[in-house]
This record gives structure tokens, sequence and C-alpha cells, in this order.
């Protein structure tokens, strides 16, 4: 019997693709080539399933084009990528790649927690422009992180992993808001307290963004959101783009209605709003919050192992739409 065909979207490892060889015709873009949406639907025709990235747009249009797609398997724990209403309508399974990548997206969280906070990117640029001739006290005096309120918006995995380490590792006082409130045993594990997102907003000294993209959530953060925010505060968004209203956010920082920002997520990345590349009191980091090589090929084997599951024996270990398997 024929192997199923897959096509794989994006340069991934080499251990991988061979992991992949083992059960399927694998179709793979080694070269990393960027396609357009119709390029991508040329080469999905024929394909049975997909190994997807964040960037590959998988929508109604896509779906029809392909009809012989019955999977689409992203190495990425977002899937805000997929329309799932429409993959379930046409009877194709999505899958994503969760909890692989929650401790090292967490240490990248805080990593950008405190070189925002300490002006990390903001001195070493003046470092090296030539600028340092002197010390001086105030010379990228930032905040502090220890004993500060750390303020957690979207308490899933990742956002757990945030608060554990703003207050077991640095005595921060940890507050949160969710779509749901934790159970109380959660809570204790995370010394955290729930309170409403305007409050969190009011009272945290440094505010990390740890929700999912949605169109309910697109532009949580504006300008209505960042006016209740301390001009001592900092906001880090390790979420996705559209989360944030970056021409807001940009403004805010220019106006130094905030004291600064990270963020590792942008609205239509890889394109950055240009008026967040003019302000100093910004750090920029082009999406790389799960990137550690070990990290990366648990996602991508991850990704792998349900397209192998799914063909082999119809179990997937991570579907986002199983009623879809009661079809097939």
């Amino acid at each position: 019997m024929s192997k199923p065909n897959i096509l794989v979207a994006r340069a991934i490892f080499p251990e991988v693709i061979a992991h992949l060889q083992q059960h399927f015709e694998v179709h793979a873009n080694q070269a990393d080539e960027t396609w357009s949406k119709a390029q991508l639907i040329d080469k999905l025709r024929g394909m049975d399933g997909a190994f997807t990235t964040g960037g590959d747009r998988i929508d109604a249009e896509v779906l029809a084009a392909c009809p012989t797609l019955k999977i689409c398997a992203n190495m990425a724990v977002g899937y805000n990528n997929f329309d799932i209403d429409a993959m379930t309508a046409a009877g194709v399974l999505a899958t994503n790649a969760p909890d692989v990548l929650t401790e090292t997206t967490a240490d990248f969280g805080f990593a950008l927690l405190m070189a925002t906070a300490r002006r990390i990117t903001e001195s070493e640029h003046y470092l090296r422009a030539g600028k340092w001739s002197k010390w001086s006290y105030d010379m990228f005096a930032g905040s502090d992180i220890h004993g500060s309120t750390l303020g957690v918006l979207g308490m899933g995995r990742i956002g757990q992993g945030i608060a554990k380490r703003g207050a077991h590792g640095f005595g921060m006082k940890v507050i949160y808001h969710n779509r749901s409130r934790l159970d109380a045993a959660l809570e204790a594990e995370c010394k955290a307290a729930y309170v409403s997102k305007d409050e969190l907003l009011r009272t945290a000294d440094h505010v990390v963004l740890v929700l999912p993209y949605s169109p309910a959530s697109h532009h949580t953060i504006g300008a209505a959101e960042l006016a209740l925010m301390k001009p001592t505060a900092t906001l880090v968004n390790i979420a996705r783009g559209g989360i944030v209203d970056d021409a807001a956010l940009a403004a805010a920082l220019r106006d130094r209605r905030i004291a600064a920002a990270g963020l590792d997520v942008f609205e239509g990345e890889p394109q950055v709003h240009p008026d967040l590349l003019t302000v100093p009191n910004v750090v920029l980091t082009p999406h790389i919050a799960s990137a550690t090589v070990p990290t990366r090929m648990a996602m991508a084997m991850l990704a792998a192992d349900n397209l192998i599951g799914f063909f082999k024996e119809k179990r997937p270990l991570t579907p986002l739409n199983p009623a879809v398997l009661a079809t097939k």
C-alpha cells in the first residue's frame, strides 16, 4: 500500500524529516521558501497531511482547494493560523504542540521582563555607539524586579510558569487575570491572587501577556488599557501579535506614559510597526520565546508524532478538534 503524502511547509530538523520518512512520502520545504497563499494551495494539492508552522494559514479557501487533506499538525502551541471551524466542517483534523515548550517559553518571558525592566537593550546600544564616557548615578536606572508586583494576563501553563518564577525566585507579589479563575491549589502553587483586568493594569509594576489570540482578544491592550498602567510600569508580550495595539503602544512608549516594553510578537509579523523601531525604551526580539534546540526539536517531533498517530491508529496525541476523528 502506498504511503500517505505529507507536505512539510517550512524547513525543520533533518532528524524530523527522517522520522517522517519512515511512514510517509515527504515533500519537504527544506529551502525554507516563503510561500504565498496561492503557492501553499498549489503545494498542498494531492497531500494527505501537512506539517505546518504558525505562518501557514489554513482556512476555508485552502481547504476547498485541497480536498485530499486530512490533517494539519502545527509545530506550535498557538494555532491562530488555523480556522478551526472551517477545518472541522471540512473534516480536517487540527493538532498543536502544547506542553513541550512551557518551561522554555516561561524562561524567555522572564528574561524579556528582566531585560525590559533593567533597560539592557537600551544601555547596550548606548555602549556600542561609543557614548559611555563616565559613570553617573542615574545612568539607565530602571525598575526593580524583586519585591515588585507582577501582573500576568492569561494564566495557562506558560502564565503559571511566569508566576512561579516571579513569586518563588524573586519574591514578587503575583496577581493575575484569566477567562476563568484557577482552583485554589494552583493559585497557592503560583502564590497568585485573582483580580480584574483593570485592577491588574492599575496595580502591576510589570505586566506580562500570555493569553491566546482570538478575535475576542484582539487589541486586549490598546490605548485605554495602557492609560490605566503606572507610568513606571513595563509591559511584556510573549503571547501573539494582535493582542497589543502596536501603534498605541509605540505612542505610549514615545510619550513615556509607561516606562518600557518587551515584545517577542507583533501585529503582521515578520513586519514590525515602524514606530516601535524609533523608540528607545523597548526590547524587540523576533518571536524566539521557544527557541532552544531541545524545545524546538520536541515541538517538531510532537507535530510529526501527531501525523504518525493519526495515520497509523487514528490516535493523534494533541487534537484540537477531536470530533473530526469520529468521522474517520
